[in-house]
């Protein structure tokens, strides 16, 4: 079992990126009114997930301690190993999230910290997507458990 250790929204793409204790997670618009959340197109790409563990290892790699927001994912959690869970579905407090990809790291992610990029994409270090299946709310500290696909 494992836990959340933060929280970030970006309310536009470009956006800053905003950290927060706790915030309200609807189907409509995901995790606070996060840009992600509220695009109709993208459902299944509602909510980013990193772990920090995978983090920690990017870091290191690099050579240098960069605050996990700069990877602009929704949420960090310990504990929990997200390889291969496209299927899978995250229980978060109490709210579940279905994951169905893997997130990219586009160049922007270089422009962050240059060969950023490229540690991310090693070994799922870049974290899940998922979709939101059902209204809730996350707090820092909240209990995340990976339930797996039948």
């Amino acid at each position: 079992m494992g836990k959340v250790i933060g929280i970030a929204l970006i309310d536009r793409k470009g956006g800053p990126v905003v950290v927060h204790s706790s915030a309200k997670v609807t189907i409509e618009k995901g995790v606070g009114d996060d840009h992600r959340g509220r695009d109709v197109e993208n459902k299944d790409r509602q909510v980013s997930v990193i772990a920090q563990e995978d983090w920690d290892i990017v870091c290191s790699e690099l050579g240098t301690k960069l605050h996990w927001t700069t990877r602009k994912a929704n949420i960090m959690v310990s504990g929990v190993d997200l390889v291969d869970s496209i299927g899978d579905i995250l229980k978060i407090g109490n709210f579940y999230i279905e994951i169905t990809g893997k997130m990219l790291s586009g160049s922007s992610m270089d422009e962050q910290f240059l060969g950023l990029k490229d540690a991310l994409a090693k070994d799922w270090r870049s974290g899940v997507v998922g979709k939101v299946l059902n209204d809730g709310f996350i707090n820092e500290n909240d209990l995340v458990t990976m339930m797996e696909r039948a």
